[in-house]
């Protein structure tokens, strides 16, 4: 196998033949870093979309040769594959039996990287870019230039790579992101919590569970887990990680040592003090939580420790979490009609996060359905449908997630949108919501599946959500 240890910050890789797989946002990315490194790029893709080809021109005008529909696999020293090919790809098996190393976009990254810039690492299945943007938030109110990165939507190799110098990384990562990383040792770790997710990348919960574990390896200060999903604390436990790394858990609860926790309405911190074993350091209030629900809790608890391992004071968790500006589509005030509140959390894609959702309030009409990627979700009908009034259901799996309500729940008024148009099925949607809302509900899209059978992304759905509840008023 190709000896790659030279390849470092300020290196030349004029001999290196790197083959990019993929020319997606972290695709072009790598290439347009390796590039810059003088190395020679092959970039493959199965696509030729318009973005893909305008994507081509600007590599191939850079020097890279762009292979789009590619059948034939070039030779290579180095593949970095895109998080969007699944592990067993057959580009990827291809290399694999060929004994060629292959990289990620965040193992490209970390080796570019200045190593005086440490990294906050962020997984789970859900709150993962709230708590970037919180530890962020806590970190830039102690004065230390610091940026979020990562799955976030500005790829790591970027940052490394753009000529800034910053006291610190706050990374989301994505699990389809960890099957090619192999040397990062960041300061810092966090799993937030684990429920079914990206199956279909996948194959089995078990290789999903085992993925996100890679999370913690190598960390140096703190592993920090979830005192409340016990599956974050058995990762830390079987972690590879440096020596001294401590394991600090954060819970809403009243915390034992180790631990950040809630006590009465204040968060504290039992875990980066010398009285640790006696007494609780006041870093913030949960009202200082925006916007306030109970798993967003956990996600500034989180977020505190992150940034207490990097030896923040207490005022900066405060003011941090004050100045935190959530992201868009997750939990997000849409409006209020007729006494009725309509609350975008089109960023639930699983049935973990619509859980959370739609127990964050009460006489919900549920908006759900989409593409469930895999996920049985008659467990989250079971637990959740005692505080729906209603539901209206769209997209690929609707029929099976209704059929779930029926069994469940059977009195529950359930409308099914058959319309595929997006803007057309999402002003049906929010007609049918709005028919079955009374004053004090909440009209909530927390869907629990992928939006891509329908809509662009996501953002998409959230948006013609929004204009929807909008014509309303």
């Amino acid at each position: 196998m190709t000896d790659l240890s030279y390849i470092y910050r300020g290196s030349s890789l004029v001999d290196l033949k790197v083959v990019v797989l993929g020319i997606g946002v972290a695709g072009f990315a790598c290439a347009d870093a390796l590039l810059r490194y003088h190395a020679k790029v092959i970039v493959l893709d199965e696509s030729t979309s318009s973005d893909a080809q305008r994507r081509a021109q600007i590599l191939e005008t850079l020097g890279a040769q762009v292979i789009l529909s590619a059948k034939d696999l070039p030779d290579a020293n180095l593949v970095v594959t895109s998080p969007g090919l699944p592990p067993d790809h057959p580009w990827l098996t291809h290399y694999q039996m060929n004994k060629i190393p292959i990289w990620g976009e965040l193992e490209l990254a970390w080796r570019l990287r200045d190593p005086n810039t440490p990294w906050l690492l962020i997984s789970g299945t859900n709150g993962k870019t709230t708590t970037t943007l919180m530890t962020n938030s806590i970190l830039t109110a102690a004065g230390l230039k610091s940026k979020a990165i990562g799955n976030i939507g500005y790829p790591a190799i970027d940052a490394v790579t753009d000529g800034e110098t910053y006291d610190v990384f706050v990374v989301e990562v994505g699990v389809q992101q960890l099957p090619f990383v192999h040397s990062i040792s960041p300061l810092a770790s966090v799993v937030l919590n684990l429920a079914p997710d990206h199956l279909d990348h996948f194959g089995t919960m078990d290789q999903y569970r085992n993925m996100k574990a890679r999370t913690y390896e190598n960390t140096v200060i703190a592993a920090i887990y979830n005192d409340e999903d016990p599956t974050t604390m058995a990762m830390v436990e079987q972690a590879n990680v440096v020596d001294g790394c401590r394991a600090i858990g954060f819970t809403r609860k009243i915390p034992a040592r180790s631990m950040v926790g809630v006590v009465e309405d204040l968060i504290v911190d039992r875990a980066f003090i010398v009285e640790r074993a006696t007494s609780a350091q006041e870093l913030a209030s949960v009202l200082d939580v925006k916007p306030f629900a109970p798993h967003n809790v956990s996600n500034a608890l989180a977020a505190a420790a992150l940034a207490r391992s990097f030896g923040v004071p207490a005022s900066a968790v405060s003011q941090g979490l004050q100045n935190f500006e959530p992201a868009s589509h997750r939990i997000q005030f849409v409006g209020e009609v007729n006494g009725v509140k309509y609350i975008d959390d089109s960023k639930a894609t699983n049935a973990h996060a619509a859980f959370e959702s739609i127990m964050s309030y009460q006489n919900v009409v549920w908006i759900g359905g989409g593409d469930a990627k895999g996920q049985n979700l008659l467990e989250l009908i079971k637990s959740t449908s005692a505080n729906m009034r209603a539901a209206v259901l769209l997209g690929k799996d609707r029929d099976e997630i209704s059929g779930y309500l029926s069994q469940t729940a059977p009195d529950l008024p359930v409308t099914i949108i058959n319309e595929l148009d997006p803007v057309v099925a999402m002003k049906q949607v929010v007609q049918a919501a709005s028919k079955y809302a009374q004053s004090g509900d909440t009209v909530l899209l927390a869907p629990g599946c992928a939006s891509r059978d329908m809509f662009k992304n996501y953002a998409h759905r959230g948006e013609l959500f929004a204009q929807c509840v909008n014509l309303l008023t």
